[in-house]
């Protein structure tokens, strides 16, 4: 498991996958989804990454 520079990031970082996946209709368990579709793994970290975009245009505002 990776180690995370920042304790309280790791519980943070993983609402924030689970609102993704549930804003892209990807239904994910807490624990192992390695069941999950490269399309619908893709599509999480895509979601991700366009709202991570979206803060920081809206924090250069």
């Amino acid at each position: 498991m990776k180690k995370t520079l920042v304790p309280d990031a790791r519980e943070a970082m993983n609402k924030f996958k689970m609102e993704a996946a549930n804003e892209v209709g990807v239904n994910l368990n807490k624990g192992y989804n390695g069941d999950l579709t490269a399309k619908q793994a893709g599509s999480i970290g895509g979601q991700m990454v366009k709202k991570m975009i979206q803060n920081a245009e809206n924090a250069m505002k």
